[in-house]
């Protein structure tokens, strides 16, 4: 557990540091918006998929120094989504992480606009890292492209606007959350082993099942823990899905039914990884972080 923290403790050193360097300067015109980006950012989040992308890079020996680009575009652009889902026209919350929301610590149209400024500064940091090669730029934004679109992140947001008014089916929630919050998961563990050009596609075949196995873990361990979990560790209100009649995993399935379902979620993810070749051990370490995490 020790080595898995140091790589815990290195790997946000390093997403903090690189983050700082790619994002513009707040007293930059226009500063409010480049405030409000910092803010958003920058706001002290635990950072599992840039850690994603550090770890997966490990599994296929790529160097943590063309990782760095790699991670911060995952964050930029998971944080983009979080502005907008926390807009009063989408889930309307106004607390993230526990203080306000950037829309609440701002205004509506800045909000609106950092998180457009966001997802192109992504790409932008992608493109601009000659070191990767022209070949693997292109892969990584492909990937992570097809992540946030309407076959990814939008799309499952638009699922769910859509699901507030009628209870999903079980598949049609694990079809939900596989675009909303498992596409960039998988996205972040994608682009860490694309980083080594030498890749096997039977080394990226054992990452995507681990990264959609992770994926639906994480979004089951939320629910989870907006039934059971502390407001003050979650930054949130707990029981806000249920007050507003989401469909979720523990309302269709039941509590345990739930924890037993992301256990075995956890165990496919990890025999997945037999395929690799090179240290596995903080991919491992990372999904029983995300199905155990309390907030």
């Amino acid at each position: 557990m020790g080595d898995f923290e140091a790589f815990m403790r290195d790997s946000q050193m390093r997403i903090e540091h690189a983050l700082d360097g790619y994002l513009p300067n707040g007293a930059a015109r226009p500063e409010r918006l480049h405030e409000a980006m910092r803010y958003s950012v920058m706001d002290g989040g635990k950072r599992v998929r840039p850690m994603l992308v550090y770890a997966a890079g490990r599994a296929v020996n790529a160097p943590n120094h063309l990782l760095d680009a790699p991670a911060c575009a995952i964050e930029m652009v998971h944080v983009y989504s979080l502005i907008h889902d926390d807009l009063p026209a989408m889930d309307n919350d106004d607390l993230r992480r526990g203080r306000p929301t950037c829309h609440k610590a701002y205004d509506d149209a800045t909000a609106i606009l950092a998180g457009d400024a966001l997802q192109p500064l992504a790409f932008d940091v992608i493109a601009n890292e000659s070191r990767l090669g022209h070949a693997t730029r292109l892969k990584i934004i492909q990937t992570l492209a097809m992540a946030s679109g309407s076959l990814g992140m939008a799309g499952g947001q638009a699922i769910d606007l859509e699901a507030e008014t009628r209870t999903l089916t079980l598949q049609q929630l694990e079809e939900m959350h596989a675009r909303k919050t498992g596409a960039l998961i998988h996205a972040a563990i994608q682009t860490g082993a694309l980083c080594n050009p030498d890749v096997s596609e039977e080394e990226l075949a054992g990452l995507e099942i681990y990264g959609k196995c992770i994926g639906l873990a994480f979004q089951i361990q939320d629910d989870i823990l907006d039934e059971i979990g502390d407001t003050e560790k979650l930054g949130k209100p707990q029981g806000s899905d249920r007050q507003n009649g989401k469909s979720t995993f523990v309302s269709l399935c039941g509590l345990e039914t739930s924890k037993k379902r992301k256990k075995q979620l956890l165990e496919k993810a990890v025999s997945a990884l037999d395929t690799l070749q090179h240290d596995t051990s903080p991919l491992i370490e990372l999904g029983r972080y995300i199905v155990q995490r309390d907030c």
